[in-house]
């Protein structure tokens, strides 16, 4: 009896063509093939007509869709083998997903199964694609959403679940025959829309992880860069002083050499001969001072707040409305304690927080004035925090009242 099939040496699995055995050598490193008189089996299943080649495919396709009825179509399907290799494989690819059957069924025409096309959008307003609706449809009996959904459930690893489905012009869909309940049916409906959910729901949570990381990044840029531009704003500054200090000197300078010229010319007119520089001038005579001890009296709290203001302004003499937010702040940090000792919101200061550092941290001043009202640094320095039993009222009061002074006083800090 001549060959019909290529049997592994290694494995013992039947082949029906040289396609098949070059495939399972590439993927199992197998090479010890042989010709068999035993055919490959063609098992059709009648409830979804899937051909099944071993009766351990049947058994997995029983397991899985509950299909227990088998038509044997080995001895229609088995023909000799031929061992050249044919050119032409896309015949060959489409005879296998045919699942090689006679002659005459591979001549038919192949369409789109016929399915109940209501419970086709319905499929699809759950999210699945039209042709894994279709398929499952097809192979669940065509009569219940919750079958198709079940099916759907048990083959959603398929690699082809996504491919549209293609049958005979003349197959018909057949009622499957399905262990499973419609209870459990529904269970597996809700289990899957619940996966689905769950699903949803993590991936609605990577974006807001991302979106949050992106805030903070975004957040730290626009610090950085506030940060950078006080950095300039501090350095135009200091240029500023600087060029205006030199040209205080060389105005100086200036005025002293035209004093020293209008020393030369009154000499001159006098008749007297001009002042050597090199002369040196007699020294001044010493006077005994008469040491007179007088106790020192520390400076008080109040003096000491109003030393604070008078720095603060006399640094910051060419930007008069920055001297004034600080001290409308300073004033409201006071009039808050004041009113609400209480409230520990208005007795603690964050040193890191940007408006704080623009409005009083960066100005030299501003912090000695508020630990003078009794704030003390905390946790390393990064708060200002008066304690409920430090809070006194009455340097609170004198703090308000050199502040409003500074404020109104237009004078305040010139000399």
């Amino acid at each position: 009896m001549a060959g019909v099939s290529l049997k592994c040496g290694e494995c013992g699995t039947l082949l029906k063509s040289v396609e098949e055995a070059q495939e399972h050598a590439e993927l199992t490193a197998h090479s010890n093939f042989s010709e068999s008189t035993e055919a490959v089996l063609n098992l059709i299943c009648t409830s979804c007509r899937k051909p099944c080649r071993s009766k351990t495919e049947s058994d997995l396709h029983t397991k899985r869709t509950g299909h227990t009825e088998f038509v044997d179509k080995t001895s229609e399907a088995a023909k000799p083998i031929s061992l050249e290799v044919s050119k032409d494989t896309e015949g060959d690819v489409e005879m296998k997903e045919a699942g090689d059957e006679s002659s005459s069924s591979q001549s038919e025409e192949m369409v789109v199964p016929e399915v109940d096309q209501n419970l086709v959008g319905e499929l699809e307003a759950m999210g699945f694609p039209r042709e894994r609706a279709t398929r499952a449809l097809y192979y669940s009996g065509n009569n219940s959403l919750e079958a198709a959904v079940n099916w759907v459930v048990e083959h959603e690893n398929d690699p082809d679940i996504d491919k549209m489905l293609l049958v005979p012009a003349n197959t018909k869909v057949e009622d499957p025959k399905t262990s499973l309940t419609p209870e459990e049916m529904k269970i597996k409906a809700q289990e899957l829309r619940e996966r689905a959910r769950k699903k949803k729901e993590e991936e609605e949570k990577r974006m807001e992880r991302e979106r949050e990381k992106e805030r903070i990044r975004v957040g730290k840029e626009l610090l950085e860069a506030k940060r950078m531009e006080e950095e300039n704003e501090r350095k135009r500054i200091l240029a500023l002083r600087k060029a205006e200090k030199e040209e205080e000197r060389r105005a100086r300078e200036k005025i002293r050499q035209k004093l020293e010229e209008d020393k030369a010319e009154r000499r001159r007119k006098l008749g007297l001969p001009p002042e050597d520089p090199a002369a040196v001038k007699p020294p001044a005579p010493v006077v005994e001072e008469k040491k007179i001890s007088l106790p020192i009296r520390p400076a008080t709290k109040t003096e000491q707040m109003r030393e604070c203001l008078r720095s603060l302004k006399q640094n910051n003499k060419d930007n008069d409305a920055k001297v004034k937010a600080a001290f409308n702040t300073l004033l409201t940090y006071a009039k808050n304690v004041a009113k609400n000792p209480d409230e520990e919101k208005f007795r603690k200061i964050r040193l890191s927080n940007a408006t704080f550092q623009a409005r009083v941290g960066a100005l030299k001043g501003g912090i000695e004035f508020l630990e003078l009202c009794g704030f003390e640094k905390i946790e390393g320095g990064e708060f200002l925090f008066l304690p409920r039993d430090k809070v006194d009222m009455e340097v609170l009061n004198s703090a308000g009242s050199e502040l409003n002074n500074a404020i109104n006083n237009p004078f305040f800090g010139v000399l």
